[in-house]
């Protein structure tokens, strides 16, 4: 969506320094090589503090050190329970490293099949969230169903 592909995270990180800027000054300014602003008002403000949670995706090798510098948690995509249990013990690590509570960050599992084992043991290898999937269905009776059947099999 016009976005410079090669310098993706680049224009990732500057993006989440505008919103911060934004969200936590009255008045605030920005002069990137993507965003350029003069000193500016933007309300409402949010209501968390110091602002709404920033959650990075992705799987890139250098996802976790960008979590613990740049958000406050880590959105990945269909992992398996080593691979959440190693990249928790890598954040706690960092974090610590870096000053920060390790707690402070979080690991929201996404997509993931509505199955009780499989998010169970995501939950116990250290995701603080596991967030299931529907599957596509064509109408909004079967997606109730769906639904039903999801949270029957999540939260027995």
């Amino acid at each position: 969506m016009g976005g410079d592909f090669e310098h993706r995270w680049t224009q990732t990180r500057e993006a989440i320094e505008v919103m911060k800027e934004l969200w936590t000054k009255e008045e605030a300014e920005y002069h990137g090589r993507y965003f350029d602003f003069p000193l500016v008002k933007s309300y409402p403000k949010p209501l968390q503090t110091p602002h709404p949670p920033v959650i990075l995706g992705g799987m890139a090798k250098n996802v976790l050190r960008r979590v613990v510098t740049h958000a406050d948690g880590w959105l990945p995509n269909r992992v398996t329970p080593a691979e959440v249990e190693e990249s928790r013990k890598k954040l706690d690590a960092m974090s610590a490293e870096a000053g920060r509570d390790p707690k402070s960050i979080t690991i929201s599992v996404y997509g993931q099949l509505p199955e009780h084992d499989i998010v169970h043991s995501l939950l116990n290898a250290g995701a603080d969230r596991v967030v299931v999937r529907p599957e596509h269905v064509e109408t909004e009776k079967e997606m109730g169903e769906q639904l039903e059947r999801m949270a029957e099999a999540v939260l027995r």
